[in-house]
């Protein structure tokens, strides 16, 4: 009696990780293919001389494209889509993806676009960049919004 009680318990419990994992392996996975996406505003940060300062940055526009989540790979693309486009590493998260560029100096470029806002019908995004100039820090963090782009648009 007490193994068919175990055994019924392990069952059970093994229903219960499978319904989860089927619950939430969709979540941060409904991103469209092609992206663009638009970062109106934001803080611009700078290290100089022992202190930091900040202004706004300049509004940024790009798209990210051919994304494939199984080979967690994208492509960047800037200034449409003529230029070469840079691949992009991607990290799945819960609710959100992560796209990743090493610049070949070795700085970080980081955008985390997550699941859909169905009441302004774009996902959410933050765009940051760790980068140095002169040997000096110099960040950014810029939030703002992807849309799916359109196949016509491609």
């Amino acid at each position: 009696m007490r193994g068919a009680v175990v055994s019924l318990l392990g069952a059970c419990f093994g229903a219960v990780l499978t319904l989860f994992n089927v619950a939430t392996s969709a979540q941060g996975e409904g991103i469209a293919t092609d992206l663009t996406c638009e970062f109106e505003g934001g803080l611009s940060s700078s290290y100089s001389g022992g202190t930091f300062a900040s202004r706004a940055p300049l509004p940024l526009r790009f798209g990210i494209g051919e994304i494939d989540l199984e080979k967690q790979s994208a492509r960047l693309r800037v200034g449409g889509s003529d230029g070469p486009a840079t691949t992009l590493r991607v990290i799945r998260a819960l609710n959100a993806n992560h796209f990743l560029e090493v610049v070949p100096e070795g700085f970080l470029v980081l955008t985390t676009v997550y699941d859909i806002d169905p009441a302004v019908g774009a996902y959410p995004a933050v765009h940051s960049r760790h980068l140095g100039v002169l040997g000096q820090p110099v960040f950014a963090q810029y939030p703002g919004f992807c849309k799916a782009l359109p196949p016509a648009a491609r």
